[in-house]
């Protein structure tokens, strides 16, 4: 028994129901009721994590997903104490070696663990290219892939836009993939999971009904005001480079003396 954990579920299920979400969660029946599995989620908000755990938790079998995320969410005051106390999983992005080990070791453990394959949020919402962590997870622990799509989700809080948090009033459609054994090497089994993970996602965004021109959270190539795959990656690299800039800067400090 985990009391805080299921606080939290109840919490965050209250949470929604008084934002007014509409949430469908399909594929339940993909979960496994023992035993580790990798849960490899798409990454298109802030919320994300909130709503992935829903899935396992609707299967009726208690199980819990503990998630990797950025250390800078263990150190704040608040929400450091309740991920700790939940066994979720920090990942220093300098050196992600000590939390891959913890990870592996919690699916050997017959643990979920949630990981964005993607790594951070997707500017176009569409599947950007993966990293290998969720397939190398997979094959040195021996577990499943789980791919979960979370769609909607965007349109309450991502990157680049305002946050709706209160009484957005907006669907949500979850779905579970059918699981992937690790039976391939890690490029052959990140690849088939970044082809089974695109397949969802258009399942997701039928089910989810229409997407209106012109809208922010609605992908470029369905018409929407998305960037592109393309123009969403050069964004990433600005970014990327900015980080770099800032952490150089903070490292040698103009005017220090060397």
């Amino acid at each position: 028994m985990e009391p805080v954990y299921a606080t939290v579920i109840q919490l965050a299920r209250l949470i929604f129901r008084i934002q007014g979400l509409k949430i469908t969660v399909t594929g339940v029946e993909n979960l496994p009721a023992s035993g580790g599995g990798v849960i490899a989620i798409n990454h298109t908000g802030y919320l994300d994590f909130t709503l992935a755990g829903l899935p396992s938790y609707r299967q009726g079998l208690g199980r819990k997903v503990r998630f990797m995320a950025k250390q800078e969410v263990f150190d704040h005051k608040v929400t450091g104490p309740i991920m700790r106390s939940l066994r979720h999983i920090p990942v220093d992005r300098e050196d992600g070696a000590a939390s891959y080990t913890a990870a592996v070791e919690m699916l050997k453990a017959g643990e979920f663990v949630g990981v964005y394959p993607e790594a951070t949020i997707s500017r176009s919402f569409e599947i950007k290219e993966f990293k290998s962590g969720a397939a190398r997870m997979a094959v040195e622990a021996q577990v499943p892939i789980i791919p979960h799509i979370i769609w909607g989700a965007q349109r309450i809080w991502t990157k680049g836009h305002p946050k709706k948090l209160f009484r957005p009033k907006v669907p949500i459609v979850i779905v579970v993939g059918e699981p992937i054994e690790p039976t391939l090497p890690v490029p052959e089994l990140s690849a088939l999971l970044h082809s089974r993970m695109q397949h969802l996602l258009e399942r997701a965004q039928e089910q989810y009904g229409p997407h209106p021109a012109g809208e922010f959270w609605v992908p470029h190539r369905l018409g929407g005001g998305a960037p592109s795959l393309a123009e969403a990656a050069r964004m990433d690299a600005e970014d990327s480079a900015a980080r770099a800039a800032r952490r150089d800067e903070r490292a040698h400090p103009a005017g220090a003396p060397e």
